[in-house]
């Protein structure tokens, strides 16, 4: 059975499972095509009749597979698999059927702003439909076609190289405009991702084109003050790259860039990653410094408060990247470090310290420990869809963190009846949540 809603761009069908509605792949913007190509998304046209959001559509132009731990845990069912295409700005749905003014809570996949997309496996928004939470993945263009900055694109817009964080921001507006169709409040959304999405989040909320329609921040293994993954890159920096790339491709201009198939442009990638990598010193494809996306590098728009004064949850695994010794020690990550730092400089801004957590169970089934990712199967109530021997212990560990999640995103306060207290990680005791089994 189908039910339909009515947006500002037509009306919508969905699929009707147990106490929820699911609406797949509805677009968000125009397909990134053509003379669309790096360049600011633009918004999808109205439809006459019915849209029918049934299937998950193409995910961004990306490497197929992955490598351990991800590739045996996410990557290993070819049915949720989808192609690769350059028209991948489409979002997802989960509401409750008698969803009336729910919270919202927008997800943003991780992938080092080269890979996922927003129907992975291990991602479903089923349980927190059942939580009375709009769940929304959303997809973004990534790498080359997402990331590259050029003075030829800088000169046409006054800008480059911002595109997929654009799309981000464009799916934001998209929810803001229309959730109240599907019964969510558009005053009350959180915004979470992990990894890069984590990264994401940290660049949104830092960002002064995303306004106020944010409301709460989540930053998973991602997320940080003073160390972390971040890196401030500067437009004119980020041009130098792009400058190489069309050089490689021997493109005399612009048009001669648009005009090549994106699969000759994505076949091009990995040999301009090896000829940039050694210069760049790490990712290099992500988020730079424009003067409008963002005014300021990441930490100093921390320093300076220009970052949305809203409640924040953030943290990292046990076994997370750039953890530089004993995993026992979340001393020795800089990633829960930097959670911790970013904490205590919102309390020396005068706002409200973030509620910190730290997951550290090794997940059954191999020696992988709580790798980066880790917390994903069970903060998105998931668990059945994984190969690993899970245990009853795992998936109360799941409810549990799937109730403080909701939480925040009801009211920021992750605390709820029948969970152990979560204090915000003050100066006065630094308090940090771990996810163990018992």
């Amino acid at each position: 059975m189908s039910r339909e809603v009515v947006t500002k761009y037509g009306r919508i069908a969905g699929i009707e499972q147990e106490s929820w509605m699911e609406f797949r792949g509805i677009p968000f913007a125009k397909a990134p095509v053509g003379e669309l190509r790096w360049k600011a998304p633009v918004a999808p046209e109205s439809w006459e009749g019915t849209y029918y959001a049934d299937q998950f559509k193409a995910k961004s132009m990306q490497r197929e597979g992955s490598s351990p731990p991800w590739d045996k845990d996410f990557y290993d069912d070819p049915a949720f698999e989808r192609p690769s295409s350059e028209d991948c700005l489409y979002l997802n749905i989960w509401t409750p059927k008698d969803a009336e003014n729910c919270p919202v809570a927008i997800w943003i996949h991780g992938g080092a702003f080269l890979g996922g997309f927003s129907s992975e496996k291990e991602f479903d928004g089923a349980a927190y439909a059942k939580r009375g939470v709009i769940f929304v993945s959303i997809q973004y263009r990534l790498g080359v076609l997402g990331f590259l900055a050029h003075p030829w694109l800088t000169a046409e817009a006054g800008t480059s190289g911002n595109y997929g964080i654009l799309d981000q921001i464009a799916a934001i507006n998209w929810v803001y405009d229309n959730i109240a169709a599907f019964g969510g409040d558009p005053e009350n959304i959180t915004i979470f991702g992990q990894s890069a999405g984590a990264m994401s989040v940290q660049t949104l909320i830092s960002s002064p084109l995303t306004g106020d329609r944010i409301k709460r921040a989540i930053l998973q293994s991602g997320g940080s003050y003073g160390e972390g993954l971040h890196r401030d890159m500067t437009l004119a920096e980020a041009e130098q790259y792009g400058l190489m790339f069309s050089e490689m491709m021997q493109a005399e201009d612009l048009a001669a860039l648009r005009a090549m198939p994106a699969e000759e442009i994505f076949a091009a990638t990995d040999a301009f990653m090896a000829k940039a990598m050694p210069q760049a010193r790490g990712l290099f494809l992500t988020p730079n410094i424009d003067g409008i996306l963002l005014t300021d590098g990441y930490y100093a728009a921390i320093d300076q408060g220009k970052i949305k004064d809203i409640p924040y949850m953030l943290g990292s695994t046990k076994n997370d990247i750039t953890v530089e010794g004993d995993p026992k020690d979340p001393t020795e990550s800089p990633l829960h470090r930097g959670c911790l730092a970013f904490s205590k400089k919102l309390e020396e801004l005068g706002r409200k310290p973030a509620y910190v957590y730290y997951f550290q169970r090794n997940l059954p089934g191999d020696e992988q420990g709580a790798w980066h990712s880790a917390e994903l199967w069970y903060m998105m109530g998931t668990l059945s869809r994984c190969w690993r021997p899970f245990t009853p212990e795992d998936y109360a560990l799941s409810d549990q963190m799937l109730d403080y999640w909701c939480n925040f995103m009801r009211n920021g306060d992750p605390n709820g009846a029948g969970l152990p207290e979560w204090k915000p990680c003050s100066s006065a005791d630094g308090f940090v949540q771990t996810f163990d089994v018992e």
